[in-house]
């Protein structure tokens, strides 16, 4: 109730010197950018917006980015039982006879000035290379996929919390008062992997700030279109009556709820116009159109959604989200991953090269990761062509580029079998914790904690008070990796 009691205080008390330093203390939800950071941020923001490359399946690190020639030494012999330790296994390979060593069969070469280590399946990312920042420590709680991508987008292995894109608008809000603040796009084609909207929904927080997901297809916001017969002018009038009786409810009932659907009215009457426009690329430079494939005059492909993002970021959408399923090869892995690494390879490194010759990297944070890694041993038979890699939630690798992030570097690593995180001493880091104890190892909330913080967002600050508890995206834990930033 304390809520719904400072709405209405406001609503009647709000001019004077004590309604405006009360409106200060507790500002609504949809308060301006400025005041939100007053509140939230310690530091000056590196980064005004976000674009997520979220590779769902769980990519393998030891076949793109960790380069583990150990494990093609021992190719077939089994996993070493002090490097498998306590790790639990799935029950996809944990009733397996044999955990035979897989090695990578693709070529790992160093590339750039900072000599990272990248697979011959990502030629297009081998070039930008020292744009980017390296996390090979990161490591997460979860086994299977569900929880692991919850765990990633919202903070929680559970459903029902605040996606991190409905936090981030949630505490700095939009710069485009015409466009969502928070985007939703995902590759369109057939995986067994499905992607549930709550991974960018907003749980307990007000629901204006979930993730809209842009379609393929002709609309690319469903029902944006006014119907047959219905004109601007009369769909303005009926919003105009709408809201006005909505207003009179809201009198009655002090519903948050109502204001929201007035809002998202308003905003889908302006969508009308600006989303036609940001996701018409026929405007588009020929060497743009090349810089990003082929693919990127395909409406729904990873290369058109990388594109449109970047038109998005210029328009002030502050978070992104790129979704790309099927990453998850319990078998079959060399030619499935192949497949996933030509559709996404081209638009990570255009993306990353149109944002930073137009001057946006340094205020753009671009994430690419999964859910989790893949195993080092085979799930399944293991032949001279052909292996399978299980889940793997003890360490993997994400990258990250621009917003202030350390550019051409690589934090963190694992050990020569790509199966444990280890320290800068070589020391296995058997029991990664969550409090920052053991800095090598990055959890999720340290990796959620590091890019609010680019945002200018102190982790431990943006919360929202749900059912007598103060919840926030990194829970009670995270600390943010300094040692990633510039």
């Amino acid at each position: 109730m304390f809520e719904i009691t400072r709405r209405r205080f406001l609503s009647r008390f709000s001019t004077g010197i004590g309604g405006a330093a009360l409106a200060s203390l507790l500002p609504e939800r949809s308060s301006a950018a400025a005041l939100a950071e007053r509140l939230i941020a310690n530091h000056a923001p590196k980064a005004k917006r976000v674009i997520y490359l979220f590779m769902s399946g769980g990519p393998s690190h030891m076949d793109l980015f960790d380069y583990k020639p150990r494990l093609n030494e021992l190719n077939g012999q089994e996993l070493p039982t002090e490097v498998r330790g306590t790790q639990r296994l799935t029950g996809m390979s944990g009733n397996q006879a044999s955990l035979p060593l897989a090695g990578s069969q693709f070529k790992f070469t160093q590339h750039g000035k900072s000599g990272a280590w990248v697979s011959e399946l990502l030629p297009h990312t081998a070039k930008i290379v020292d744009d980017l920042c390296f996390v090979k420590s990161l490591w997460t709680e979860a086994i299977n996929h569900d929880p692991a991508m919850t765990f990633f987008q919202t903070g929680s292995q559970i459903a029902g919390r605040p996606s991190l894109g409905s936090w981030v608008t949630y505490g700095l809000g939009s710069e485009n008062e015409n466009l969502p603040g928070f985007v939703v796009l995902v590759t369109k084609k057939a995986t067994d992997q499905p992607l549930a909207s709550r991974l960018w929904g907003t749980g307990f927080i007000d629901s204006r700030y979930q993730g809209v997901r842009f379609s393929s297809g002709r609309d690319a916001v469903f029902y944006l279109t006014n119907p047959d017969g219905v004109c601007q002018s009369g769909r303005r009038a009926l919003l105009d009556k709408l809201s006005a009786l909505n207003r009179i409810e809201f009198q009655n009932e002090l519903d948050p709820e109502i204001e929201t659907r007035i809002t998202q009215y308003e905003m889908a009457f302006r969508m009308q116009t600006s989303v036609p426009e940001v996701t018409d690329i026929g405007g588009e430079p020929q060497s743009i159109k090349d810089l990003y494939g082929p693919d990127a005059q395909k409406p729904g492909t990873f290369a058109a959604n990388c594109l449109l993002a970047r038109r998005l970021a210029e328009k002030g959408v502050r978070f992104i989200q790129l979704y790309h399923p099927g990453w998850d090869q319990h078998g079959n892995l060399p030619g499935a991953i192949r497949g996933q690494c030509n559709e996404t390879d081209q638009g990570c490194a255009a993306l990353i090269t149109d944002l930073k010759q137009r001057g946006m990297l340094e205020d753009t944070l671009v994430v690419w990761s999964g859910e989790f890694g893949r195993t080092a041993y085979s799930q399944g038979q293991l032949t001279n062509t052909n292996y399978g890699r299980d889940h793997h939630p003890r360490c993997f690798t994400a990258w990250m580029a621009g917003g202030g992030v350390k550019p051409g570097i690589t934090f963190g690593q694992t050990d020569d079998y790509g199966y444990n995180i280890v320290d800068s001493d070589g020391n296995t880091i058997a029991k990664p914790d969550k409090d920052g104890k053991t800095p090598d190892a990055v959890h999720v909330h340290d990796f959620h904690a590091t890019i609010l913080n680019q945002l200018g967002i102190d982790h431990t600050r943006l919360t929202y008070t749900f059912q007598g508890r103060r919840f926030r995206l990194t829970d009670v834990h995270g600390r943010v990796v300094k040692e990633v930033l510039a």
